[in-house]
């Protein structure tokens, strides 16, 4: 459980995460030089340097209504914890700016988005540093969650959740913990034996997360113990983390590495049905990994998801029927708001699908690389685009370019952006009225 995970650039990350599909042919283990990357940041690259304004088409579409709201506590991929389309009024007025703790570097990398509940801002750093941060931006309270027995470059990733009164952490050394959100206090750990690198989703007295031995697990939010846990198989592809279980009335959907995803009953663990995301793009190793890097978000009586092979799908909820197959993957959990799906695709581009069909409405090309002078180089850096969310009746995406774009959810149309120093490293997240994200320095920004 997640997000994403995965939460940049080089020619030479592509090739090391290529040696992932050879680990079982090496007798030694060979620690490549260079910039470290998260998989997912290497899925999210692609052609183009800019944002493309003009769309494909278009086609009239009815939105929910804004919704005011003053938390967004956990990943908005269970229906009780989503909002389709937050209030926002667009102006990126920029309110304040604060550091996290360490940016991203050569070797480490901020994964976690930020969560926000009860009048505090939590997020996680690239050194595994949990923070509280105050709606105006001072820092609250801090401290590491690396074990005495590790070092931060030994596990990366995790996420957050807040509910019942709690603050749910998962991180990369394989621990879900629970802590005052006022006092940063721990109330206790479950250790999960294989490392956690995608959010937890709380719902009704209970934590689900997955953790990277394609287990999911349902724990008892007040002491810690384990309800249930359900087995997927084990699998080398999962190299992208999982993303966080999307959680309804009665099941819970995991993901795992083999592109399984998996109902279970959310209170007894009973498997209710398995299945399946494949696709095969070609040129790049890359392709091959099926892992379920659009987060499966439950939206009435269907599941939505997407990999990073170029294949997106929607399900039945109740029976995992495939109700029709987008030939794109996702990169992040599709937003599904007025009888659309938007998404930013495994080609780098933003993307609008009818939801009752899976046809493309339209498509518009996101900041994807810029090409390398050098002639032994095809990229001098590549970006990565988080989101879509929608709020103020806009599709925003925050891109590691530097800047914050929002889109007309009608035709694609670029309607505004904003300059984020720095450049992404989280998704966008609103709560009341206000617009935070997190940036590759380590800082936490809010606009308003």
């Amino acid at each position: 459980m997640m997000r994403d995970l995965r939460r940049n650039r080089g020619a030479a990350i592509l090739a090391g995460a290529a040696l992932v599909f050879m680990a079982g042919c090496a007798e030694n283990e060979n620690i490549l030089t260079g910039e470290r990357l998260g998989v997912r940041e290497i899925l999210r690259t692609g052609p183009g340097s800019e944002a493309e304004s003009t769309p494909r088409g278009s086609a009239p579409i009815a939105l929910p209504g804004q919704q005011s709201v003053a938390n967004w506590a956990q990943s908005p991929v269970s229906p009780h914890a989503r909002v389709s389309n937050a209030a926002f009024s667009g102006a990126f007025a920029p309110q304040w700016s604060t550091s996290i703790g360490q940016g991203n570097s050569r070797r480490n990398r901020i994964i976690a988005d930020p969560v926000v509940a009860d009048g505090r801002i939590f997020t996680l750093d690239s050194a595994s540093t949990l923070q509280a941060t105050s709606l105006a931006g001072g820092a609250l309270w801090s401290k590491s969650l690396v074990p005495l027995r590790d070092d931060a470059v030994a596990a990366q990733g995790g996420g957050m959740a807040v509910g019942g009164g709690r603050l749910y952490v998962t991180t990369g050394f394989g621990t879900l913990t629970a802590f005052d959100p006022e006092t940063g206090a721990e109330l206790w750990q479950q250790r999960l034996g294989a490392e956690a690198s995608g959010a937890p989703t709380y719902r009704d007295g209970l934590v689900y997360v997955t953790s990277g031995d394609e287990t999911g697990w349902a724990i008892e939010a007040g002491d810690g113990r384990v309800r249930w846990r359900a087995e997927g198989v084990a699998n080398i592809h999962n190299i992208a983390g999982a993303p966080a279980p999307a959680v309804g009335e009665d099941l819970a959907i995991f993901s795992y590495g083999d592109g399984t995803l998996q109902a279970a009953f959310r209170q007894g663990g009973l498997r209710r049905w398995n299945a399946t995301l494949s696709g095969r793009r070609g040129g790049r190793a890359i392709d091959r990994a099926n892992d379920v890097t659009g987060d499966p978000v439950i939206v009435g009586d269907t599941v939505y998801a997407g990999n990073s092979a170029g294949q997106t799908v929607a399900l039945g909820l109740g029976s995992g029927e495939r109700l029709w197959t987008a030939d794109m993957g996702a990169l992040h959990m599709p937003w599904v708001a007025g009888g659309s799906v938007f998404l930013v695709s495994d080609r780098n581009a933003l993307v609008r699908l009818d939801a009752a069909t899976g046809g493309v409405i339209w498509e518009v090309e996101l900041p994807g690389w810029v090409p390398s002078a050098q002639p032994n180089r095809r990229r001098d850096r590549s970006f990565v685009n988080y989101g879509p969310i929608l709020a103020g009746n806009r599709l925003i995406v925050a891109s590691s370019d530097g800047a914050i774009r929002t889109f007309s959810p009608e035709n694609g149309a670029l309607l505004s952006e904003v300059e984020v120093p720095g450049g992404a490293t989280s998704a966008p997240i609103v709560a009341g009225g206000t617009l935070y994200v997190v940036s590759g320095n380590g800082v936490l920004h809010a606009f308003r």
